[in-house]
């Protein structure tokens, strides 16, 4: 896994669990000082393993709307800047773009707006189909695994 060792592997599972967590908080738990830390954060993020630090928002609680799974077909002749623009949308919570030009969102839309919500992001003579599942629940809990450790096997943090 791109040269991590345990303690870069342990910082980013704490930082998972709280991106506001101090460096001298996170050195105390893994064990290093926190300038240590600060550089293992540095060059995990200039290798693009941290993207940035942000909060988890419940969207849903904050819109009038549904929440919804939607899966659009779309032409193979599609751009690549399709997924940004799904994603730029405000209702959108999530946006995945499969190699057969697929993309699924995950969004908070008002009743009976999926199809406006498609044309904000692109023409709808590019969409071959769609499918959209009212949503009940959804959680999202990304996770760091150990390289070495079995599959199926909980990492938790070392401390």
């Amino acid at each position: 896994m791109r040269d991590l060792d345990d303690t870069d592997l342990n910082i980013l599972r704490l930082l998972l669990e709280d991106a506001s967590r101090t460096y001298s908080d996170i050195a105390e738990l893994v064990g290093v000082s926190p300038p240590t830390v600060s550089d293992r954060i540095d060059r995990l993020r200039s290798m693009g393993i941290i993207r940035r630090f942000t909060i988890d928002v419940d969207t849903d609680k904050l819109a009038d709307g549904v929440a919804v799974l939607a899966e659009v077909d779309l032409c193979p002749t599609v751009d690549d800047e399709v997924l940004d623009r799904f994603a730029g949308l405000e209702a959108v919570d999530h946006a995945y773009l499969t190699a057969d030009s697929r993309v699924v969102l995950k969004a908070n839309v008002p009743r009976g707006e999926v199809r406006d919500l498609l044309a904000d992001a692109v023409e709808l003579d590019l969409v071959e189909n769609y499918e959209v599942s009212l949503l009940s629940a959804d959680r999202w809990e990304p996770q760091v695994a150990d390289p070495d450790a079995p599959e199926g096997t909980e990492q938790p943090v070392v401390r």
